[in-house]
């Protein structure tokens, strides 16, 4: 039997914002050789408290004993000294930089005064060894997948020999084999004795690989227990105040006539989508699953313009639609939710009220030539109220906000658009069970008003509980289109396997 002891205990820490208390007495207390779960809505002060360990910021109230000795770190560099390592949910990575640049970024082994780039090597090539991960340590990181991205991140958190490691949404853009091969690597890094706290909205990891669970929920401590007496259905009630009966809203959305059609539609730049055809109907929820690197992503990129198109055809309606640019795509009635939410989706310094109006500009401008602020500040109160985003204010920066309601402003921008087409690249990607079911309702009534959906999902349960009918990709390539009241998940991955 292990002897676990108390690495690290966070008493009655309060944080506040301009206009929002973020933290009202949160506690946390994590052991050695262990994962504890840290779990909440979106907005319950996950984020915050791991930031306020970490350096980000600074606490208003409250007690951090780190190793029994009391800590106020000032900067993340300060806690990465002292043993308090940080993967974060939005990769912050310097892409222009080779991946060992990355990993040893701000402590360089020296030679003399230079960069010592061989033993810098060699170290980068022992620690992906030891955690089993197939990248060049010379590789040029812009070159990555996001997956990989991930995996650098986590080797990163493992070279500073932490005590505590904190991993915020680890598997939002891992496939099930990665998420595997992350789940040996936490293991590794519980034998060494480390504690780490685990944030995940995927209530089957949390069963799978924690020990404890702490729920916040309004920046208030709710409750501690260990996994091995917790019931999914208990979190979630710690976690919304209230008992959450189903995962998924109703079918209540009447596919109608075709409105979409994709013709052998090929990408320029292989390789990428081959050949690629389906139709779309008015209020149909198409899906479309596949392997991480099936190149689902690409569909919706040559579609939108953002990627360049060398052969097929896109008819909206039967007319051709020449898609060159992203301003032509929302001009024809098109619009795109990415994947990557921080790099591609959100003016990050930016308020609320920019990333809601930013796609329908010219819609807001008067007879006179003039920026029409009453119409900008009721479409941004719209955004707002419609999405349920929780904030202070329109003049609130979007990046001070959770992950959720990011997501949130960003969907609500883009129905400002009013599209025909609505394309969304891993909707819930980093978001809690509770406000997967508002997008979940949301994308429900865009149907229900006729609006075509396509829908990349890596969640085999969210493709099988929302969408009409799923598109399978493999390798660039369509495996096969299944209607999802008649298929399966095994059905699924074995299309997904078919050009592999």
């Amino acid at each position: 039997m292990l002897t676990q002891e108390v690495l690290l205990t966070m008493t009655n820490v309060s944080k506040s914002f301009p206009g929002v208390k973020a933290l009202d007495g949160a506690n946390l207390t994590v052991k050695s050789h262990s994962v504890h779960a840290l779990m909440g809505e979106n907005g319950a002060g996950k984020s915050t408290l791991l930031k306020c360990l970490f350096g980000i910021y600074a606490k208003d109230e409250g007690e951090i004993l780190f190793l029994g000795k009391p800590v106020n770190f000032k900067t993340s560099k300060e806690a990465l000294e002292n043993g308090i390592s940080m993967v974060h949910q939005e990769l912050n990575l310097v892409r222009q930089r080779s991946v060992m640049d990355n990993l040893w970024l701000g402590r360089y082994p020296l030679k003399g005064i230079f960069v010592d780039h061989t033993k810098m090597y060699h170290d980068t090539k022992a620690i992906f060894d030891e955690l089993d991960i197939a990248i060049d340590p010379k590789e040029k990181v812009a070159n990555l997948s996001v997956s990989q991205m991930q995996m650098i991140e986590i080797a990163k958190a493992f070279s500073y020999n932490a005590k505590i490691v904190i991993m915020d949404e680890p598997t939002s853009s891992l496939s099930e084999k990665e998420v595997d091969h992350l789940f040996k690597i936490i293991q590794t890094l519980k034998d060494r004795g480390c504690g780490i706290i685990y944030i995940s909205h995927k209530m089957d990891e949390i069963f799978k690989i924690c020990d404890e669970v702490t729920v916040l929920r309004d920046g208030k401590w709710i409750n501690t227990v260990p996994v091995e007496e917790a019931t999914m259905d208990g979190i979630v009630a710690m976690m919304v105040g209230r008992e959450l009966t189903q995962r998924f809203p109703p079918k209540t959305n009447q596919p109608k006539e075709v409105i979409l059609q994709v013709e052998h539609l090929t990408a320029k730049n292989q390789p990428s989508i081959q050949d690629v055809s389906f139709e779309l109907r008015k209020g149909e929820i198409l899906g479309i699953a596949g392997l991480v690197g099936a190149k689902r992503t690409d569909i919706v990129e040559t579609i939108f313009g953002v990627r360049e198109q060398k052969n097929g055809t896109v008819k909206l309606h039967g007319k051709i639609m020449k898609n060159r640019t992203a301003l032509e795509s929302i001009n024809n009635g098109f619009a795109l939710v990415t994947e990557e939410r921080r790099s591609t989706g959100i003016y990050a310094n930016l308020n609320i009220e920019f990333n809601s109006l930013i796609s329908n500009m010219k819609s807001y401008i008067s007879k006179w030539g003039l920026l029409s602020n009453k119409k900008m500040s009721s479409d941004t109160q719209w955004v707002i109220d419609a999405m349920n985003v929780k904030t202070p204010s329109h003049k609130t920066n979007i990046g001070s906000l959770s992950g959720g309601n990011q997501q949130k402003v960003v969907i609500g921008r883009w129905l400002l658009t009013q599209p025909e087409i609505l394309m969304l690249d891993e909707p819930t990607r980093g978001i809690d069970v509770g406000a997967k079911f508002e997008i979940y309702q949301l994308i429900m009534q865009l149907a229900q008003k006729d609006k075509g959906i396509i829908m990349i999902s890596s969640e085999m349960p969210e493709l099988l509980g929302v969408t009409d009918r799923i598109l399978v990709m493999s390798n660039g390539k369509v495996a096969g289109i299944v209607e999802t009241s008649k298929t399966s998940q095994q059905e699924i991955l074995q299309l997904a396997a078919k050009y592999l």
